[in-house]
């Protein structure tokens, strides 16, 4: 069976238990890191030896890094489905993995944690005001492109949709001024009847406020 290390409450983990759902795979996974701990545990540094998560094993493999994972599960489990048939449409898969890692979940990790997992006497408002303005802009990039196709990558869900879209339910529910992005939202609000995508992104984070002091 498939083995998954992370707590649930994590978007790098959110993105490969959506995966897993969307599959419909068995698993059993195990809570570490946050409130949970275990991240220097010999158990996890002998899979991943960063003592980060999300971990998993899956038979003889053990993969980290959840861009890894996902692409792992979909090219297993999923092909012809989260895992596109063809080259060229795995390589855009592959583009927007890279934008999202490094554009789209930097930019609003960095809000989350200096709006969300800071308390409000230490915020830096003009800080907050300029990660809000980089996040509506690459959200209003998103925005255009959905404007053309009901997917980050064509007409199906693919493995490239999976670390977009896993931001979206953290960004629509902060309180914080969001652009006008309709094709953002419809695509949000059809992933919110997606049973994979509700149990394991629309995950409660309370228990995430303020525990970070700069």
């Amino acid at each position: 069976m498939l083995k998954i290390w992370g707590r649930a409450n994590s978007i790098n983990v959110q993105k490969v238990m959506w995966v897993v759902g969307e599959l419909d795979l068995d698993y059993e996974r195990i809570d570490v890191g946050g409130k949970y701990g275990g991240m220097d545990s010999p158990e996890l540094l002998a899979r991943n030896p960063h003592g980060l998560i999300p971990v998993i094993e899956d038979n003889s493999a053990t993969v980290w890094e959840s861009h890894a994972i996902v692409r792992y599960l979909a090219a297993q489990y999923g092909d012809g489905s989260l895992w596109p048939s063809y080259p060229a449409a795995r390589s855009t898969a592959d583009m927007w993995m890279e934008w999202a890692q490094t554009v789209l979940q930097h930019g609003f990790i960095q809000l989350f944690w200096n709006l969300y997992r800071t308390p409000v006497e230490h915020h830096d408002h003009a800080l907050l005001a300029d990660l809000t303005a980089k996040c509506a802009d690459n959200f209003t990039q998103l925005n255009r492109v959905l404007g053309k196709q009901p997917f980050i990558t064509g007409d199906q869900l693919t493995y490239g949709d999976i670390p977009i879209a896993t931001q979206f339910y953290r960004y629509f529910t902060l309180d914080i001024e969001r652009p006008s992005v309709p094709n953002v939202e419809a695509w949000y609000e059809r992933l919110t009847k997606n049973a994979a995508y509700a149990e394991h992104v629309m995950v409660p984070y309370e228990d995430l406020r303020a525990t970070i002091v700069p």
